[in-house]
């Protein structure tokens, strides 16, 4: 029968994988080595700040071992939004990693393509004039060309149909830009004439490494093979267990809507997808079904500064100043409100965030009885690093000495367990660009070339 296995080494390139389990994956001979490397999870930093979402010590210990594995076997690595966001300084970033690594060993010699993903502001400007633009949900900012010259840089997740044309150039390490995140795997499968609904499905179950097992994790290693009618799933470590129940939880990960997904170009359904175990550890997956939407949108995304934030992190122990949180708060913000009277209360922000009374789902939180502590973060948002540090220094004064009524202590509000206790975080930045865009060719914008020894590339940040 015929067969393709893929091997996922981790959720995120550099989160790490047991040695062990990835000798046990390239024992198995896999067809390809894939990795997802990006996610916009943390928010909308890293890639505003040009930074990587791993650090290099990270991406460098995985990269090797991916890299002389495959090499090792003889078949394709493909590492998907390359140094987190997928974006040029990104893809740079990972450049320069895998040419140090290359440099020592030398008798590694690989055919190395990098994809782009970066849209020009023309390109989108254009787009946008004729309503080919739109926003992916009620939260995305109005786009025009301000707030494009605002944005560090725009970046597309990109489909598996440029990928497709570098598998077809036989390349044996494939960087890719910002991608969309099964599109990696699903190339390899559609390459060697699977089905496309299969393998964009695989595609989305291996993408996170083996957090379809339990314990889930991104840190181990899964492989999956395609066969013409399904796939299968098992993990490389024997201490995991992939049941019907994980694999499918799995599948509907990270999503809107219980079974129809949506990617560059594509459609899923799998309401009538089935999870069988077929053997100890190994699931088999059938009933994908894909759909080309009427339209190719592929999803832009792209950040810019708003503020600098200063932070403090403090406990409070007294169930005085507990059972009246809220209202000595409001006070602080209005005694440095007024210490500072001369700025604009809009031009700046005070928040609290009191865990152990509502710090994680805020107004949302249904149970209202606090702790017999709370863990309290309070941030500044302001337009300058000097003026968050200033302000929230003021804020730390004020509370740590507010005179909240029924005080018997004079000793001080907070204890703080760092020293210094004012923490400069430095830029904030907010996604400026979370839109979909229509194109004619799915590859038009995701050019690719092949890597020369001699280039150069520069790190991020």
């Amino acid at each position: 029968m015929k067969s393709l296995t893929l091997l996922s080494p981790c959720g995120i390139l550099g989160y790490g994988f047991p040695d062990a389990s990835f000798a046990y994956g390239l024992s198995q001979k896999p067809d390809a080595i894939v990795v997802d490397a990006g996610s916009t999870d943390a928010g909308p930093h890293k890639l505003g700040a040009k930074t990587a979402i791993v650090s290099r010590m990270a991406a460098k210990k995985d990269l090797q071992r991916i890299i002389l594995g495959g090499w090792s076997l003889k078949v394709p690595v493909i590492i998907g939004s390359a140094g987190g966001s997928g974006g040029e300084s990104h893809v740079r970033w990972t450049m320069d990693i895998i040419e140090e690594i290359l440099a020592e060993h030398t008798s590694c010699t690989p055919k190395i393509a990098i994809i782009w993903a970066d849209i020009p502001n023309q390109a989108i400007l254009d787009s946008l004039s004729k309503g080919k633009v739109q926003p992916l949900d009620a939260s995305s900012l109005p786009l025009d060309e301000q707030i494009l010259k605002q944005t560090t840089g725009v970046v597309a997740q990109m489909g598996l149909e440029p990928i497709l044309d570098v598998l077809e150039a036989k390349a044996d390490i494939i960087v890719c830009g910002r991608a969309y995140d099964p599109a990696p795997f699903a190339a390899v499968g559609v390459f060697h004439g699977f089905d496309l609904a299969l393998s964009y499905h695989l595609g989305k179950v291996l993408e996170c490494g083996a957090l379809c097992c339990n314990p889930g994790t991104t840190k181990d290693c899964m492989l999956g093979t395609l066969y013409e009618d399904c796939f299968e799933v098992y993990p490389c470590d024997p201490k995991r267990t992939c049941t019907p129940v994980s694999v499918a939880a799995h599948t509907f990960y990270e999503k809107d809507h219980p079974y129809l997904l949506h990617g560059p170009g594509i459609a899923m359904d799998l309401s009538c997808c089935t999870f069988t175990t077929v053997a100890k550890n190994r699931v088999r997956v059938q009933g994908s079904k894909i759909e080309a939407t009427k339209v190719y949108q592929i999803k832009l995304e792209g950040a810019r500064k708003v503020a600098y934030r200063t932070i403090v992190v403090a406990g409070v122990r007294d169930p005085l100043l507990i059972d009246r949180i809220d209202e000595v708060q409001e006070l602080v913000r209005q005694s440095v409100q007024e210490q500072y009277k001369e700025l604009d209360a809009l031009s700046y922000t005070i928040n609290f965030l009191n865990y152990g009374k509502d710090g994680v789902m805020g107004s949302l939180e249904p149970e209202k009885q606090a702790g017999h502590e709370l863990g309290v973060v309070f941030e500044v948002l302001a337009a300058s690093q000097d003026l968050a540090d200033a302000l929230c220094a003021s804020v730390r004064s004020t509370f740590m000495h507010y005179g909240y009524e029924g005080r018997k202590s004079t000793a001080g509000n907070l204890a703080f367990p760092f020293a210094p206790s004012d923490i400069p975080f430095g830029a904030v930045y907010e996604f400026s660009v979370y839109h979909l865009m229509d194109v004619d060719d799915p590859r038009v914008f995701f050019p690719w070339q092949w890597w020369k020894k001699e280039a150069r590339y520069a790190q991020i940040g």
